[in-house]
């Protein structure tokens, strides 16, 4: 049996010592900032993102894993004795998936060595799954075993966020299920979440702190008693709200994990700065 190596894309933003110590290969995401081409994670990190776009005249655009990097990276592990499984950002965001399909229809000798599943997720919510599966993996999961657990991680996942401005995901079309809260956003302040790989509303307060408060109430009454549980707070250049939200979501949830993630420039893109969320594991 060969051993597996997982890959995942940028948008999970995982902590580096997670990546390390799970064998991790992540896919960087692209970023087009005007005549400018970046590789997300890699050739622009959160922080210098966040501070080029508080003054940016052009807005960035982004584009899904290029099909040579996903072919160049499967080719690299295949070469290195393991079969292959990516799980990426949901198929209703991004065409990463499809990247990584016609990747693997140009290595038609490895068509049985590589597996994909559809996270429907992204950030540490796709994370989570990535992470499950990784240290299976570790323990000497076939390919077919993990794809199985990787499907079943997704209904143990999940996420809450809270944007400063709906106009982000408005613009780049990923607002999906909120559209409708577009009228009334200078009034109140939508906590979403991620339904089936779309954006939908979970609820609506009047500020960003009563909205902080709700999305822990609302992963408590997802993870409904179940155990262990894992958190893990995402920010777009909001490091401090996102510590609170970790810390005051710990006290309620006793975790046995806790992970603190930025939001990757190609989310960053599409949500805005200011953007916090809490993303979760529960059950296994």
């Amino acid at each position: 049996m060969s051993k597996v190596a997982i890959v995942t894309d940028s948008t999970a933003y995982l902590p580096d010592a997670l990546v390390k110590a799970n064998n991790l290969t992540i896919t960087p995401q692209v970023l087009i900032w005007g005549e400018e081409t970046f590789q997300d994670g890699i050739d622009i990190l959160p922080d210098e993102f966040y501070r080029k776009l508080e003054h940016a005249k052009v807005m960035p655009t982004t584009s899904q894993v290029a099909i040579v990097t996903m072919k160049a990276t499967f080719e690299k592990l295949l070469d290195a004795g393991y079969d292959v499984l990516g799980i990426f950002i949901s198929s209703k965001f991004s065409g990463t998936m499809q990247s990584a399909i016609q990747a693997k229809e140009m290595l038609p000798k490895a068509a049985n060595n590589i597996a994909f599943v559809d996270s429907l997720s992204t950030a540490m919510a796709m994370g989570f799954q990535v992470l499950a599966v990784a240290r299976a993996a570790q323990a000497g999961t076939g390919l077919a075993e993990c794809q199985k657990l990787a499907e079943e991680s997704r209904k143990h996942t999940g996420v809450y966020f809270v944007v400063d401005t709906l106009e982000f995901l408005h613009r780049g079309g990923r607002i999906g299920g909120a559209q409708a809260l577009l009228g009334s956003a200078l009034n109140i302040k939508p906590v979403l979440t991620l339904v089936d790989g779309r954006i939908e509303t979970a609820d609506k307060v009047r500020t960003k702190s009563k909205a902080i408060d709700r999305m822990i109430d609302l992963v408590v009454e997802s993870v409904a008693g179940r155990t262990p549980v894992r958190l893990a707070t995402l920010h777009a250049n909001a490091e401090a709200e996102a510590r609170h939200l970790l810390d005051a979501a710990a006290g309620r949830l006793n975790p046995v994990e806790k992970v603190l993630s930025s939001v990757s420039p190609v989310i960053g893109t599409h949500t805005g700065p200011g953007t916090v969320g809490l993303a979760f594991m529960a059950g296994m």
